[in-house]
């Protein structure tokens, strides 16, 4: 049913329960899995922050993160792999550009047939000062996705 998934993954217990869904569903669909993480536009830029350094530090940590969240994925896979079905694992980092972006940004480049996200399950104030990533890629996507809790 599907054949390409894409998963948007950010390192944190939310995503590492998506990821481990999205591979199950790879593995059974036989299809690709994509794991991409958004790295945010450097906050600082614009408002006074005129050191490169800083910017190298944050791309830094950023890249780091990526590196860490994609190598929890990749050994989903390769754990996946051990019991059936080996998963085609392609990474992908998206950077200087809003999550939600990103994220339907890469699913369109990479003609992805489903999306899976994590949920931090926030409600009530903390939802609405922070928002949702989820909620505004479901709301967005041209193509299904699932979210995970």
């Amino acid at each position: 049913m599907f054949k390409h998934i894409l998963l948007a993954t950010d390192g944190s217990e939310a995503s590492t329960h998506a990821a481990k869904l999205a591979v199950d569903l790879a593995r059974t669909h036989g299809a690709r899995l994509t794991a991409l993480y958004v790295v945010d536009p450097y906050p600082y830029l614009g408002i006074g922050e005129a050191n490169p350094t800083g910017f190298q530090a944050y791309m830094a940590a950023a890249n780091e993160h990526a590196a860490q969240a994609h190598a929890a994925v990749a050994a989903l896979c390769e754990e996946s792999g051990k019991a059936g079905n080996p998963v085609e694992l392609m990474l992908r980092v998206a950077e200087d550009v809003p999550a939600t972006q990103g994220i339907l940004r890469t699913a369109q480049e990479e003609s992805a047939d489903l999306i899976v996200v994590g949920s931090h399950g926030r409600s009530g104030l903390m939802r609405m000062v922070l928002g949702s990533v989820a909620t505004k890629v479901v709301a967005q996507s041209h193509v299904p996705v699932l979210v995970v809790r």
